[in-house]
């Protein structure tokens, strides 16, 4: 018997489709976002609600989620939650740990804004934690500037203490 102790590789990102959530997807969507949440903080009551009903809480008041997938399974997530008319919130985005640092996320958050673009948003938010660094480096490589913590209304999220946002007009 012979056993593969080889990490196995992510993808040729060539491999990896980009669609928008589909009926079925809420369980998926709620297992990539408690997987990063959970490695590093906690789930949150406001967190709580959004990941047991994605369609109610973001897709039915106008918001969009992404997924990354390979073959059939979704290995990463984006979502943009309708803040106000022309504002979108960039959340929840998760890449299962196997298919990190090949580029998934980027593709993600350009179909995010991309998305963003068309539906005529003048502006993304987002919030984070300083501990994500690669994720701040992610998004400040695609525009994203450092909002001051005294400017934004206070987060729901106790973690949330970097704040950034990406003006699109």
């Amino acid at each position: 018997m012979h056993i593969n102790l080889a990490k196995q590789q992510p993808p040729a990102l060539a491999e990896i489709g980009i669609r928008q959530f589909q009926p079925g997807d809420a369980a998926a969507f709620r297992r990539l976002n408690e997987e990063w949440i959970t490695r590093f903080f906690r789930i949150e009551p406001k967190e709580e609600l959004i990941l047991a009903d994605p369609q109610g809480t973001i897709l039915d008041p106008g918001g969009r989620i992404f997924f990354a997938t390979a073959g059939e399974r979704c290995v990463g997530c984006c979502a943009l939650i309708s803040l106000r008319d022309q504002e979108f919130e960039v959340a929840k985005m998760a890449v299962q740990p196997a298919y990190q640092r090949a580029g998934i996320g980027r593709r993600l958050l350009h179909a995010a804004i991309d998305e963003g673009r068309n539906a005529g948003a003048q502006r993304l938010y987002l919030e984070t934690n300083h501990v994500l660094t690669p994720a701040i480096r992610l998004y400040e490589s695609l525009g994203f500037k450092h909002i001051d913590a005294n400017l934004v209304v206070p987060s729901p999220y106790e973690r949330a203490d970097v704040y950034m946002e990406l003006i699109l007009v």
